[in-house]
C-alpha cells in the first residue's frame, strides 16, 4: 500500500482567501506521488473550507508555472508554488494560488508521548 504523503498548503491568492475561508493554512494528503507521471495530484484536506456556498474537501493541485513537475517540492526550502483546484459540476476548477510542502506524518498529534521530560 502506498504512504499518504502528508501536505502542508498555503493559499496566497486570492488575497482574501484567509478572510472568506477563516485560513490561509490548509493541511491534507495524497496518494498520486508515488505515480512519477502524475502530473497533478488530488489532495484530501483533512478540514475542508467553504467557499461560494460550496464546501470543499477535496482539491486538485497542478504545477503553477509550465515545465515544472509536482516532485521538485521534496526539494524546496520554503514551499513550491502550485495552483489549485476545487470541483465543479463538469470537472475542476482552478481558482487559487499556493505554496505547498511535505510535512510530518505526526504534526498536530500534540498529545503523543515524544519521551522528552
Amino acid at each position: 500500500m502506498t504512504q499518504h504523503l502528508m501536505l502542508r498548503i498555503h493559499v496566497t491568492e486570492p488575497w482574501d482567501f484567509e478572510r472568506i475561508a477563516g485560513t490561509a493554512e490548509l493541511t491534507g494528503w495524497t496518494t498520486d506521488h508515488a505515480d512519477p507521471d502524475n502530473e497533478e495530484w488530488e489532495v484530501h484536506l483533512d478540514e475542508g473550507f467553504d467557499f461560494n456556498d460550496r464546501h470543499i474537501g477535496t482539491m486538485l493541485v497542478g504545477p503553477r508555472y509550465v515545465g515544472e513537475h509536482l516532485t521538485r517540492m521534496f526539494d524546496a526550502v520554503a514551499g513550491f508554488p502550485v495552483r489549485l483546484a476545487h470541483r465543479q459540476d463538469d470537472g475542476w476548477q482552478y481558482a487559487f494560488a499556493a505554496m505547498i510542502s511535505q510535512r510530518p506524518s505526526d504534526e498536530g498529534h500534540e498529545d503523543q508521548d515524544n519521551g522528552a521530560i
